[in-house]
Order: structure tokens, then sequence, then C-alpha cells
């Protein structure tokens, strides 16, 4: 325990009260750690022999000299701390200065917001051009698809062109067209007409109508084309009705074949008056 105290005096023959252990001074460096706690302080003094009104007295005086270094600190610069104020003179042209300049690059900034903003609503517009075309020529290749279906249709079926002719023109079939391969044969009746080739036909002209439909019916084209669709539309029910006139005495798989065309043509009734036709 002699590492916690120290002995004034080297004579060990002097008084009693020389030959006591006297305590320490405190450590100035414990009390400029950033984490500093009185109390934690205070609990590491608990073994020292000393009274707390000595350690009260040494406190004190620990405060009072760091006070008296504070004031001597400061008396010995005293003169800077007066020319300080006079050092800062002409710090509002300083400011000033600083101050235009933000202004300035305030207005740049601004000027670059404006161009961008500028371009944007120029990119904008052009993406919303090229949207339109886009458009157009989507519709531009559904009308011209639509034409060649309605040539393709009106050949196959013979009906008169535009100088008066007929054509006996008939297209293989394409991929968009439904193939007859696995339907039955209407060939074997005889004097009959086949209800696969009607029925293509018809498929042909509903495809048509729907290319119409998407395109709009308002459209210039699709409004000038009603009546070629009409003729169309005529044609197929002329033919499909003389196949029923014809049918006599045929089994009912092929008349309901027929029948079935009506239907997807919307013309049932015009059946109807056919079979009354049929059987007065």
């Amino acid at each position: 325990m002699s590492n916690r105290f120290f002995f004034e005096g080297s004579d060990s023959e002097d008084s009693g009260e020389d030959n006591l252990p006297y305590p320490k001074p405190l450590a100035r460096s414990a009390f400029l750690t950033p984490e500093f706690d009185p109390h934690t302080y205070l609990s590491t003094l608990r073994n020292r022999h000393q009274t707390l009104e000595d350690l009260r007295t040494d406190l004190r005086s620990r405060s009072q000299e760091i006070s008296k270094e504070l004031l001597d600190l400061v008396n010995e610069n005293y003169e800077d701390f007066l020319s300080l104020g006079s050092s800062l003179r002409g710090g509002d042209e300083k400011i000033e200065e600083v101050r235009l300049g933000l202004l300035g690059f305030k207005r740049d900034v601004e000027g670059m917001k404006s161009v961008v903003d500028q371009r944007r609503n120029e990119v904008t517009a052009l993406i919303d051009q090229r949207k339109a075309i886009r458009r157009q020529m989507q519709i531009g290749r559904a009308l011209l698809d639509l034409d060649q279906r309605l040539c393709r249709l009106e050949q196959s079926l013979m009906m008169t062109t535009a100088n008066g002719s007929q054509t006996d023109y008939a297209e293989p079939a394409t991929d968009d067209e439904i193939s007859d391969s696995g339907e039955d044969s209407d060939e074997g009746h005889a004097g009959a007409m086949s209800t696969s080739r009607l029925r293509k036909h018809t498929q042909r002209y509903l495809l048509a109508q729907h290319i119409m439909k998407r395109v709009g019916l308002n459209h210039p084209f699709i409004v000038r084309l009603e009546a070629r669709m009409t003729k169309v539309k005529d044609t197929i029910l002329l033919d499909v009705g003389n196949a029923l006139k014809q049918a006599g005495g045929q089994d009912t798989k092929y008349l309901m074949k027929l029948l079935a065309i009506y239907r997807d043509l919307g013309e049932s009734q015009e059946a109807s008056k056919v079979l009354k036709q049929r059987h007065p």
C-alpha cells in the first residue's frame, strides 16, 4: 500500500506528524477526460486517507488555481483580443461579394432549369408525335391489308370488278384462313355447293369486318368500303340461299351447316324466309 502514499521529509526520526502518510495531490489529468463524471471520480477515492472537508478544500483550491490561470491567460492576450474587432472590419464587403456571387449562381441555375424544361417539353412533343405517326402507320397497314383481303374475297366470289368484267381467280389459302382438310366433303351431293367454300367466304368477310371496326367505322376509307362490303355480304347470302334451295333431299347435317353460316352472318331471319320459299 506504500504506492498509494508519499512521505514529506526524508528523516524518519522527526516528529510524529512528519511520519504520517499524506495523500497525493489530485491529478489534473483526471478532470480533463471527455467522459469525466463526478460521482464516478469520487468513487475511485474510497481508499484515499483524507477527510471529506480536506477533499473539499483541495477541490476549492484547484478551482481557484484554474480561475487564476484563466485570468492570467486573458491578461496576456488582452491586446490580441481587442485587436480582434478591428481585424473583422471590412467583413461586410466580403459578405456582399459572397451574396452577389450566390445571386449570380442562382440566376445561372434558374436559366439552366428553364433550358432543361424547354428541352423536356420538346422531347415530350416529339415522343407524342412519333406515337401518332406510328399509330397512323399501323392504321395504313391495316387499311392496305383490308383492301387486299376484300379484293381476294371479291375475286373468290367471282364478283364484277370496277371495269365490269368478272374473274374466276381463286387464291390459295393463306395462314389466316382455316384449312378445310379435316371437313366432311359436300361435293358428293349432286348439284350442291360446298359448305366449306361458303364458310371460307363467310370467315373472310367477318375478318374484314373485324378489321374495319378496329380501325374505326368513321374513317373515310372505311366509309367508302361499306358499299363493297354490302355487295360481298349480299353475294355470300345469295350463294348460301341457292345452296339451301338446291339442297332438296340432302341430309340434315348439310342443312345445319348452311344455317350456321346464316347465323354467323347475323341473318337468321333470311334463312327462315328461304326455308319458307323452299317449302311453300
